[in-house]
């Protein structure tokens, strides 16, 4: 059974082999995942290779997916641990310290964008200090609870608009590994206003990557303040928990789920959730029932994708986790009731509307005459958004000759991409996508489709409908 939901899996040295990337492919991944906090060029490229070639072979398809590094905030290189108990009164310096022992914080306006009384969080959250007092270069904290911390640790500040450009010199030059090296997808950490989109959507433009998708993930308040205004520029939105979970109260953490799913649905954006899916298979063979119930909650809001990060990286069973993953969405998608809402027509031409209209009246007709298949042609991509959005209960499988367009479809909902080696008039194409079903056993002669394609009149394009009986075309 074919699942709608879509599976993001990060690489690392656990799934990097040819092999691997393979068994992931077949086990439901749709999407590779390259996570640039860790990645280096010369690993990643070699990869990315290894998923091309395998595409271009038939062995897999895969879409490459980019994330951004950004700024993470950090502390500074210590000589040694630095162990703190409850209530130990210290100071955090905004620029290394003379003595190299001093905990320090890379982010030059420390001082001034914290608040007294505010919590900065340390090391991912594992360490809690409350500010007690600024002074110039440094502020003075008090220890919420013990730790031992080492050099390097991620420094989250709550409520603080970081002062930072949306995208960083190093961000740059992942790009432009990302456009060079085909990539579909730039994930962008820590999108704050819908400003730090357009900076690296007219990056992409200039530089030769106007076909890859920019998924905007949302870790922070600013981002949640903003959101609206985030998802309109926005290809698709990530629900990043990890750090969101750390920048807002974690109790809110299931709620901001919750809303950005949903304007991402009356969008018409596609949506992640990420982060500690399936985080206890890292180590142990089988999930926590949290997780399972985790995982079943995101499908039930209606996401496009879930994402697994150290569980393929470097986990001790990606496969099992993967396995787990497909197992809990199939029987989560039992439970969804398709009704396939309306969603907004902002950002759409006319001609669009015409055409998610037609979609829509081709979801109803196919549930009528329990025709299972819908075939849609698109150069683009746009079609296949448009017919995802509906949150599809009927099998849509998509046609297009451009390979760029094959790996954004990948990401979305119901949507089962196939590439066209030709393009030619709606009558050959529909002619050549019934031959391919009917190869690979998806259709048979008897089976009765539904074909969404335009027809070329005074050189215009014209959307049309069309119920075929496979044996009667071919």
């Amino acid at each position: 059974m074919q699942k709608r939901t879509k599976i993001i899996a990060t690489v690392g040295p656990a799934t990097a082999s040819s092999e691997m990337l393979e068994k992931l492919n077949k086990s439901g991944v749709n999407i590779i995942r390259f996570n640039f906090s860790h990645a280096d060029y010369i690993t990643a490229n070699i990869i990315a290779n290894r998923i091309h070639d395998l595409n271009a072979t038939g062995n897999t398809s895969l879409s490459l997916l980019l994330d951004t590094k950004w700024p993470e905030l950090r502390t500074g290189d210590l000589t040694e641990k630095k162990s703190y108990k409850k209530w130990d009164i210290f100071q955090i310096f905004s620029s290394p310290s003379v003595s190299g022992n001093d905990l320090s914080c890379d982010y030059p306006y420390l001082s001034e964008d914290v608040e007294i009384g505010k919590i900065i969080e340390i090391d991912s959250g594992l360490f809690h200090v409350k500010v007690l007092s600024k002074w110039d270069g440094f502020v003075e904290v008090e220890a919420m609870n013990d730790a031992i911390i080492g050099s390097r640790r991620h420094v989250n500040l709550p409520g603080v608009k970081i002062r930072l450009p949306g995208i960083m010199d190093k961000d740059k030059e992942d790009i432009l590994f990302g456009i060079l090296n085909g990539f579909h997808f730039i994930a962008a950490s820590f999108i704050r206003t819908a400003d730090n989109v357009r900076e690296i959507r007219d990056f992409l433009d200039i530089n030769g990557g106007k076909n890859i998708r920019i998924i905007s993930k949302i870790e922070n308040a600013e981002g949640i303040e903003n959101l609206e205004e985030i998802i309109e520029i926005s290809d698709g939105i990530m629900v990043a928990r990890g750090d969101l979970g750390i920048e807002v109260p974690i109790e809110k953490v299931p709620k901001y789920q919750k809303r950005i799913i949903d304007l991402c649905r009356q969008s018409g954006k596609f949506v992640i959730v990420a982060t500690h899916m399936l985080e206890s298979m890292i180590e142990h063979p089988f999930p926590t029932r949290a997780e399972v119930s985790d995982i079943f909650r995101a499908v039930l809001q209606w996401a496009d994708a879930t994402m697994l990060s150290g569980e393929t990286t470097t986990g001790k069973y990606p496969l099992e986790s993967v396995d787990m993953m497909r197992s809990v969405i199939l029987e989560a998608e039992e439970e969804l009731e398709h009704k396939h809402h309306e969603y907004s027509n902002t950002n759409l031409t006319t001609r669009d509307i015409e055409k998610k209209y037609l979609i829509r009246w081709a979801l109803q007709i196919a549930e009528e005459l329990e025709i299972e298949w819908i075939l849609l042609f698109t150069k683009s991509g746009r079609l296949a958004r448009l017919a995802a959005a509906y949150r599809p209960n009927i099998y849509i499988h998509t046609f297009s000759a451009e390979t760029s367009t094959i790996g954004y479809m990948q990401m979305l909902y119901g949507i089962v991409p196939h590439h066209l080696t030709t393009w030619g008039d709606h009558t050959t194409n529909i002619e050549n996508a019934l031959k391919k079903l009917l190869k690979e056993g998806i259709v048979t002669r008897e089976s009765r489709v539904i074909a969404i394609t335009d027809l070329i009149k005074n050189n215009l394009e014209v959307p049309a409908m069309e119920i075929i009986t496979v044996g009667d075309f071919i």
